[in-house]
């Protein structure tokens, strides 16, 4: 199978021995960090992404901040939904490891026994960053790029395959996009419900900041009607 790396006959594995061939030729700390940065710190990097997101709803407050809390929500259960979906893909699909069939690869972690197809780490990341964007386009774009880097990793440390990272990709996308409206419908009362309460609504504004439908019970705030009246006056 290595030859047809080097034939070029098989693209999935020539780009497989290309991206990890840069692991080979890394110094041995570059190896050490892409390895923590591709196992547990990008996933890391995305909770606190969407811990900053949402810190940023709140301080905006706003009539949409309990949609967009909702959103935030629905990206990590959106995560764990596409990782139980992978569940039974894997094991249809059965591909092992590609250190297991290809030789002179460089594999930066150990201990990875499970299929291949797909990548639970491209997965995860996707399906956050995709939720971000549906929340908050900024953040969402930061969130891609951080799962486009995830990707990239997996394949550099030698335990996925290009298409596995991109099946991944694929499969976070689509539970998030084709189940959003449903999660949308079902979360968004519930956070509007929270943002209603006493305490609890600190969840979804801070404070100071006004519920919907409610700008004008801050002291100093006036709404744009208030304000026409006065120049009507």
């Amino acid at each position: 199978m290595a030859q047809l790396a080097e034939s070029g006959s098989n693209p999935d594995v020539d780009l497989l021995y290309d991206i990890n061939g840069l692991a080979k030729h890394a110094p041995h700390r570059v190896d050490r960090i892409m390895e923590f940065v591709g196992e547990w710190g990008l996933l890391l990097a995305m909770v606190l992404l969407v811990l900053w997101c949402w810190s940023s709803v709140r301080r905006r407050g706003g009539a949409d901040a309990a949609a967009t809390v909702a959103a935030l929500v629905w990206a990590p259960l959106a995560a764990g939904i596409a990782l139980l979906v992978n569940v039974p893909i894997r094991g249809f699909v059965e591909r092992p490891r590609p250190f297991v069939d290809h030789q002179g690869l460089a594999v930066l972690v150990s201990g990875k026994t499970g299929f291949s197809f797909v990548s639970d780490h491209a997965t995860i990341t996707m399906a956050v960053g995709v939720g971000l964007f549906v929340a908050h386009r900024k953040f969402g774009l930061a969130g891609i790029a951080l799962a486009l880097l995830e990707g990239f990793c997996r394949v550099f440390m030698g335990v996925h395959y290009p298409t596995d990272v991109i099946g991944g990709f694929a499969l976070g996308t689509a539970v998030v996009l084709l189940l959003s409206p449903l999660a949308t419908a079902l979360l968004t009362p519930v956070m509007k419900a929270v943002e209603g309460a006493p305490r609890a609504g600190r969840l979804i504004r801070a404070r100071g900041t006004a519920p919907a439908g409610q700008e004008a019970l801050i002291p100093g705030a006036r709404t744009e009607h208030t304000e026409e009246r006065d120049l009507a006056a």
